[in-house]
């Protein structure tokens, strides 16, 4: 139950005791200092909408989710899109654009990402280790530091999607992406989810996690929904929804359900290739499923946006 970093309890509440961030909640330093924020602004100033994708849950797909997503945003050629991991620990996001053995270089304008496509661009910690199979052993503030870097030294130019893959759970990585970005805005996060309640119960801590941090929550998107066998065209339920899966969860806790994308072994193959399933598959049930999420992804953060504009 944790106050919020904007809370007068941060970092005194019941709560706090035993979390490693309770002295700085307590002094008031959970966020970036001003001249951070400031260097934060400059450089994600040409940022039009930042995603976050969050899963409370392990392997629910949510760096599959991520990677299609900036491909189907990046369809368009006129879009400029880029995706940020920071899952420092399992970085999966290099593997799964087809981007493994890159390595960062350095510019005097700072660090540049790895690009896909002209209009795709991608930084993970991934590309900093001299081996797929290498273990990053970190605490949380050197985690945290490296998500600052990323933001602040990464020049990521014109976007217009910043898309951000994050580690499973609702600790380090997740408040220093939201502390760091509240410097400029976020659109709002996409929660990932697959029907069955051992997932449902780590999503509505990430639920609650958000409406703690007060990061709008764009809606949920149901992974791993059913299959649908190529050849006898029978739907089966890998994942049963013993609780009312995604759908109910939404209805009670009075989020939006983007949609649910079907499994597909083909997802797998694509993403090991580290090839675009939306282009490799585009008649497929979950592709037609993906397109339809991304596109309400899209009219979420335009509206964001033209209100963000009539406030300002």
């Amino acid at each position: 139950e944790c106050p919020g970093t904007d809370s007068a309890q941060a970092g005194r509440a019941a709560a706090c005791q035993g979390c490693p961030n309770q002295g700085l909640c307590a002094a008031g330093a959970a966020g970036p200092d001003p001249a951070e924020a400031a260097e934060l602004r400059a450089r994600l100033r040409a940022v039009r909408h930042t995603v976050l994708v969050l899963s409370g849950k392990g392997g629910v797909g949510k760096s599959t989710f991520s990677a299609l997503l900036a491909h189907g945003l990046a369809a368009d050629e006129t879009k400029q899109v880029a995706l940020l991991d920071i899952d420092i620990c399992g970085p999966s996001i290099p593997k799964m654009m087809g981007l493994e053995g890159e390595q960062v270089h350095q510019s005097g304008s700072g660090w540049s990402p790895v690009y896909v496509e002209e209009n795709l661009g991608v930084m993970s910690v991934g590309f900093l280790l001299s081996s797929p199979d290498d273990a990053v052993i970190w605490r949380g503030p050197k985690k945290n530091g490296l998500i600052k870097q990323f933001l602040r030294d990464v020049d990521w130019g014109e976007v217009d999607y910043l898309i951000v893959d994050t580690p499973p759970g609702t600790s380090d990585e997740h408040l220093s992406i939201v502390q760091y970005l509240s410097a400029t805005h976020i659109d709002g996060a996409v929660i990932v989810t697959t029907p069955q309640e051992v997932s449902l119960q780590d999503v509505r801590k990430e639920i609650n996690f958000c409406r703690k941090v007060k990061l709008p929550i764009i809606g949920v998107v149901e992974n791993m929904s059913g299959f649908v066998c190529p050849k006898c065209k029978n739907e089966s339920q890998i994942f049963p929804p013993t609780t009312g899966g995604a759908e109910k969860m939404c209805q009670n806790l009075n989020v939006s359900l983007l949609g649910k994308v079907p499994l597909d072994p083909q997802i797998g193959k694509s993403c090991d290739r580290g090839q675009s399933f939306l282009a490799e598959a585009p008649e497929s049930p979950a592709t037609l499923s993906y397109r339809n999420i991304i596109q309400r992804i899209q009219e979420y953060c335009e509206q964001h946006h033209m209100q963000e504009e009539k406030t300002i």
